[in-house]
């Protein structure tokens, strides 16, 4: 049954990538990896979280770290810049349920301002989510572009040809 709630999380994950990816319009052939990266990311997080008590923000790094180190190997394949495959394969783990109840209890917290109590939960409630969300979003971004600071050479040249002297190519780009 573990196995199963796994791959259903990233099938899902992976039909949302697959719609975010279509809103940047990127080439045809890196949808499947968008959604294989959206699959992977996402089911490391729902494993990390569920099954080994990992907290939202930590597993969500260790996600997009898996993110960033596969779109390496799919850029390469499919010859597309890393942030065209991992921003959409990233969308999906945004925390929209706290950032939803941060922006909630900020209303609230307007609307009750002159109830000290009221204004105390509600500001406990903003603090909490915010620094979720916050958290989240930020370890996400770390996570995915850390591969472009470890690996830049690679992360350039993926979808460069390469060309040697005596190829079309090279008397071409001279």
């Amino acid at each position: 049954m573990i196995v199963l709630d796994v791959i259903t999380d990233g099938l899902l994950a992976a039909v949302a990538a697959i719609g975010f990816g279509a809103i940047s319009n990127p080439p045809r052939r890196a949808f499947k990896y968008i959604a294989m990266l959206a699959a992977a990311g996402h089911a490391t997080r729902f494993a990390l979280m569920n099954y080994s008590g990992m907290d939202i923000a930590s597993a969500s790094f260790c996600a997009s770290l898996t993110i960033g180190l596969l779109a390496l190997w799919f850029g390469r394949l499919s010859r597309c810049p890393l942030t065209v495959l991992y921003i959409p394969a990233l969308l999906p783990m945004i925390p929209g349920m706290y950032a939803y109840r941060s922006f909630y209890a900020l209303i609230q917290l307007m609307q009750c301002i002159n109830n000290y109590e009221l204004s105390e939960t509600y500001m406990h409630h903003l603090i909490v989510n915010a620094t979720v969300t916050f958290s989240v979003v930020f370890l996400l971004a770390i996570g995915a572009t850390l591969v472009l600071f470890v690996f830049p050479t690679k992360a350039y040249a993926m979808t460069r040809r390469k060309t040697y002297p005596d190829s079309p190519d090279s008397a071409a780009s001279k």
